[in-house]
């Protein structure tokens, strides 16, 4: 109960500081819509040949809310750095409140950030026709949810690993790009090589991709659903258990 309330506490201050700075919403998703107004539009003779703008956004929008939620997620360790620097966390750290919570509440500002983004972006593709009914897509959200909260956490992880801003960018920016193109974000990986759909499937974000895509066309009993929830679940709980544990080993 203590960890519970501490990191609703924590959750709170980190959202009323986020509502204080709201550009960084909108600055988190400009280059987001500029994939879905100026890139999206040139793919339906591929996505969906013969079919409506509609069955493309379908398939390219849950591709584009995955990118956002690990380019964005895994680039949260900065403000991490940030606050470690500038003594925030040293202060919290004098406080009862647990360490644990100090990092997820954090990590759920995080996450609520990038769902509010990624609800954006879902408003903005309805004028070109997609639909999803709104319980699919409740749950697409809460896979998409729990990829921002592994994501976010990770970025933690590295960020306490390697105490560096020199060093954090070349190490996400490694990581981030080609678990992204493994993911068939911007293109289904139907269209790839053999070898290189056999890689992708030990990409946890691929199967996450399948199960948001399977949501938005329709198909709610899809195994690639329940899949994606039950392997983005327990990566997320290993993820936040780790960095949960080196921010209490070494936060000092």
């Amino acid at each position: 109960m203590k960890l519970a309330r501490d990191t609703w506490l924590v959750f709170q201050r980190q959202l009323l500081l986020m509502a204080r700075t709201p550009v960084w919403i909108a600055v988190g998703v400009l280059q987001p819509v500029f994939y879905l107004l100026l890139f999206a539009p040139l793919l339906r003779p591929v996505l969906a040949p013969g079919g409506s703008y509609a069955d493309a956004y379908r398939i390219y929008v849950p591709g584009l809310l995955t990118a956002l939620v690990i380019m964005g997620g895994l680039f949260t360790g900065f403000t991490l750095l940030g606050e470690l620097r500038a003594g925030i966390i040293e202060r919290s750290r004098v406080t009862p409140v647990s360490r644990v919570a100090l990092l997820l509440g954090r990590a759920l500002r995080e996450t609520v950030a990038l769902l509010v983004q990624a609800v954006i972006i879902t408003v903005l593709a309805l004028p070109f026709g997609l639909s999803v009914p709104i319980g699919q897509l409740l749950l697409a959200y809460l896979l998409l949810g729990l990829m921002a909260l592994m994501a976010s956490a990770l970025s933690y992880g590295i960020a306490l690993v390697v105490r560096s801003d020199a060093a954090l960018a070349p190490v996400v920016n490694t990581i981030a790009q080609p678990i992204a193109l493994l993911s068939g974000v911007l293109l289904p990986l139907a269209l790839a090589p053999r070898w290189l759909r056999a890689v992708a499937e030990w990409n946890p974000f691929y199967w996450a991709v399948q199960g948001m895509r399977a949501l938005f066309a329709g198909h709610p009993g899809d195994p690639a659903v329940w899949r994606s929830l039950l392997l983005v679940g327990l990566l997320t709980v290993l993820a936040v258990g780790w960095a949960a544990r080196l921010f209490a080993d070494r936060v000092r």
